[in-house]
């Protein structure tokens, strides 16, 4: 028994060293090219530099476009962020804790946002956004993703929530604490997890979103750095190098951020998995 255990986990970790090499190989290629020439890049995409070149890192570092575009996106996903937990957190919360008519009718109808892809909404939401005054203002951005996310927030939230102990409710009711004070004061301090894995998932999504900004967005001092890529590559075309470090620099907030929650990730994802 201990000999097919041993070999069961063993074929479990070289399946995810191999699942992992896949998700990191065109990261460490993006980032290596940085250091490269074009005709190193060309050569071979996955090789070590013949040549550590740090000239194109520094030169972005260097260039107040890069940091304007990435204090841009992160204000847009930070904002997002804040919005999205505080209203999801509230409405599923509601969800979760009070019964009234209507109330899974409403919960459905909100849970049809999964169903469709933002694209499809990109026109309609263009000329809403233009006739409210709020283009080309970081607003433009904030609110559609906002709205988009709520869908998955909502139900991650109200998951969670109905996991947790009826008696502390009940409790708190007996010592005169409303709906309110309990939302505030007890079930989001305990909500440390799921509030974590729903912000990471959000904030992922707002800092790599590209259509949206495309769309609402007109000046180059408002552009998130998806917009500032595609800016920048239009200027260095031929310029893969700089291009790669610029991708490299861009995505190491999302990178870090996700790394620095994935426990509260875990936790959840599997808090609400389970009853009792």
């Amino acid at each position: 028994m201990n000999r097919g255990h041993f070999w069961r986990n063993f074929a479990r970790v070289a399946i995810l060293c191999v699942v992992a090499s896949f998700v990191l190989a065109p990261m460490i290629a993006t980032a290596l090219g940085g250091f490269k020439s074009n005709a190193e890049i060309r050569m071979n995409a996955f090789a070590l530099p013949q040549q550590w070149d740090t000239s194109f890192y520094a030169s972005i570092l260097g260039d107040p476009r890069f940091w304007r575009y990435l204090a841009n996106s992160l204000l847009i996903s930070t904002g997002t962020v804040a919005l999205t937990l505080i209203v999801g957190a509230a409405a599923a919360y509601v969800f979760a804790q009070i019964r009234f008519f209507g109330s899974r009718m409403l919960f459905s109808y909100l849970l049809l946002g999964l169903m469709f892809p933002f694209a499809t909404a990109i026109l309609p939401l263009f000329i809403k956004v233009r006739d409210i005054g709020l283009l080309d203002t970081y607003w433009a951005v904030i609110l559609p993703q906002t709205a988009f996310g709520l869908s998955l927030a909502i139900l991650l939230f109200r998951t969670f929530f109905e996991q947790l102990p009826k008696e502390l409710f009940e409790a708190a009711r007996i010592d005169g604490c409303g709906y309110v004070r309990f939302f505030w004061q007890i079930t989001l301090p305990l909500s440390t997890p799921i509030l974590a894995t729903v912000g990471v998932f959000v904030f992922v999504q707002s800092w790599n979103n590209f259509l949206l900004p495309l769309v609402v967005l007109n000046s180059r001092e408002a552009f998130t750095w998806p917009l500032g890529m595609m800016q920048f590559r239009g200027e260095f075309v031929t310029e893969w190098n700089r291009t790669l470090a610029f991708v490299t620099l861009t995505i190491l907030p999302a990178i870090v951020f996700f790394l620095a929650a994935q426990k509260y990730i875990v936790a959840g994802l599997t808090g609400g998995a389970v009853k009792g």
